[in-house]
């Protein structure tokens, strides 16, 4: 909240703006007269970056099911990393139109689903190109490619889905884009009980962000961090029983790529902190 002072009008020019410095603004304030006005406060309003886009449904319900050649606006999307189901990939290579298609078969995720809409494959957040009662396609750029494990699926391939957040849903993981960090490796599986301990390696500068206790997305799942071992470039975590009848990880074999998001707190602070200390540093 901010206070605007009210300057006198005798001192205000009508052809100039007045250059009113710290001093000048302190004796205002002080100023008898000014003391017996009263000061009005102007909110200043912000918007937060935490921010989902909507397109409205009955706009939505306008637009055609097909594939359309045009470049759809950026979606800023949020995600929980509580999977909704495992998918199956039906097709996956180049298509005739040039890129790099995915086709997927699904149930609950195709429910309400619409051209343009946003939906975490493994943690990677896609946009739906075409569906029909039982798929949906996405397109996979190269850079994805690069970045994510999903180069490593194939025909028969199960994946982890999500749905991006509603304003009605509930917020059960925690905040997770589908803008994937990088790849860990599965370094080991170790059963105890009907739990399973899992170990990914990473590397250094995405494990500097993740923390014990702390959140992490794994193909796309909201897990917490049990332990991180710097020195080794690892950090384990442990799924239930529950957990590994729901997910992709405890079909993966040691050695095979994950996808990895860190959370995205530790990012923002570091980046305002590096702000800080640039300016200190000068």
């Amino acid at each position: 909240m901010a206070a605007a002072a009210v300057v006198p009008s005798s001192i205000v020019s009508t052809s100039t703006t007045p250059k009113i410095t710290a001093s000048t603004y302190t004796s205002l304030l002080l100023s008898k007269a000014h003391h017996h006005r009263r000061l009005a406060f102007n909110p200043i309003l912000k918007p937060s970056p935490l921010r989902l886009t909507f397109l409205p449904n009955k706009l939505r319900s306008t637009l055609p099911l097909r594939r359309t050649n045009a470049t759809a606006p950026q979606t800023r999307c949020l995600f929980t990393g509580i999977v909704e189901e495992l998918g199956t990939v039906k097709q996956l290579g180049k298509a005739p139109h040039g890129g790099f298609d995915m086709v997927i078969a699904a149930k609950t995720v195709l429910e309400g689903v619409n051209l343009g809409d946003s939906i975490a494959v493994n943690g990677t957040c896609l946009t739906v190109m075409e569906f029909d009662a039982n798929t949906f396609t996405v397109g996979l750029s190269p850079e994805t490619l690069r970045k994510t494990s999903l180069e490593e699926l194939q025909s028969g391939s199960l994946v982890n889905l999500e749905r991006a957040l509603t304003p009605t849903s509930r917020m059960g993981g925690h905040f997770v884009q589908g803008h994937v960090d990088g790849t860990g490796i599965i370094f080991s599986k170790v059963p105890e009980g009907d739990s399973l301990w899992i170990k990914v390696k990473a590397e250094k500068e995405l494990l500097k962000y993740v923390v014990p206790k702390g959140f992490i997305a794994v193909d796309g799942t909201s897990l917490t961090v049990v332990d991180v071992n710097d020195g080794e470039g690892w950090f384990n975590f442990m799924l239930v029983a529950y957990t590994q009848q729901k997910v992709v990880i405890p079909l993966k074999e040691v050695g095979q790529k994950v996808n990895l998001e860190a959370d995205i707190l530790g990012k923002q602070v570091e980046r305002l902190l590096s702000g800080y200390i640039s300016i200190w540093s000068s």
